[in-house]
């Protein structure tokens, strides 16, 4: 379904309840919030509910305060329409997804090649670099204004899910809508700033430390990381160190996929594995394999078993793509 049908479905309805998936990132928190500032404009009711907290990295991005977090309470609130963003199926947003059944429509905004196509309507774009500049074509479909703090959620979203407009999602699309995001009074250093370079110190120590268990391949094309849990427990859980530690390895020179193994990080007897491509070997088929998904280049899932057994069996299947030992 199309960007019309998405604007159809917000017109016909007056309340709604908006989401995304669990572990929520700036692409994910800045499409949710600017969502419903669109919505709040368009004299429509609204609230923004997400599984968890939000990560204490992400605290300055405005309006994160006002995200509810899911509890039995939340059950009681009404609304027309349950709208997920950035989410590839019903399941990734959690416990919210039990309260979709009490909603009139299902609206599903999404960016995910691995997509499942879950809700009445279903505006899926693979194509696009982000949910969060599927939501600024939205209010220019829509013709509603957009204002200085809509802007720099859309721009903080473009500018983290693009990877800096580093990454292969990126178009001569998406840097026209970053210029015009930036006409409405973002300062581009200034956003970069609040961003990137926040990693509290303590947590900069433990990243150095989390380097020093970096393996690569023997053909120097794969590189990965496993951390214990007990690993999480030595610094502020609350700041997420995958992306920094994503990036680096994918910065090593030949590297073609980085992959990051968490242990305990949903629960217990669970692995987390984060893979990230260059572009020439499909990661979200990998994620797929093992019950996962996300994008080519940037794709997730996890793996109930000992972290051994899922560094294993995930390694040896790339290993076997990449034709690598």
């Amino acid at each position: 379904m199309s960007l019309k049908k998405c604007a159809e479905a917000i017109r016909k309805n007056s309340s709604f309840l908006i989401t995304s998936h669990t572990n929520a990132e700036p692409d994910a928190l800045g499409s949710e919030l600017a969502l419903y500032l669109l919505l709040k404009k368009l004299k429509k009711r609204a609230v923004v509910v997400n599984d968890e907290a939000v990560p204490a990295e992400y605290a300055y991005m405005k309006g994160t305060q006002g995200i509810k977090v899911y509890s039995p309470a939340i059950k009681r609130i009404k609304f027309d329409c349950f709208c997920i963003v950035d989410c590839s199926s019903l399941s990734r947003c959690g416990k919210v997804g039990v309260l979709a059944a009490g909603a009139k429509k299902m609206l599903n905004i999404d960016h995910h090649i691995s997509n499942s196509f879950f809700a009445k309507v279903n505006w899926v774009d693979a194509h696009v670099s982000s949910a969060s500049e599927m939501v600024y074509h939205l209010f220019r479909h829509m013709r509603v204004k957009l204002d200085p703090v809509a802007a720099k959620l859309l721009y903080l979203g473009i500018l983290t899910d693009t990877g800096s407009f580093r990454y292969t999602n990126t178009t001569p699309g998406t840097h026209l809508i970053a210029a015009e995001l930036l006409k409405y009074g973002l300062d581009a250093a200034d956003v970069y700033k609040e961003a990137y370079s926040n990693i509290p110190f303590p947590q900069m120590k433990l990243l150095g430390a989390g380097l020093t268990g970096i393996k690569r391949s023997a053909c120097g094309r794969l590189a990965w990381l496993k951390l214990k849990g007990s690993f999480r427990k030595k610094g502020d859980s609350s700041f997420d160190l995958s992306e920094q530690l994503l990036s680096l390895m994918r910065a090593i020179k030949g590297v073609e996929v980085a992959v990051l193994f968490r242990e305990g990080f949903s629960a217990k007897g669970e692995v987390r594995v984060n893979l990230r491509s260059q572009g020439k070997l499909d990661v979200n088929r990998i994620a797929a394999h093992f019950g996962g998904g996300g994008h080519r280049t940037a794709s997730g899932c996890t793996i109930k078993g000992t972290l051994q057994k899922t560094e294993n069996a995930v390694l040896r299947t790339i290993r076997e793509k990449l034709r690598c030992g």
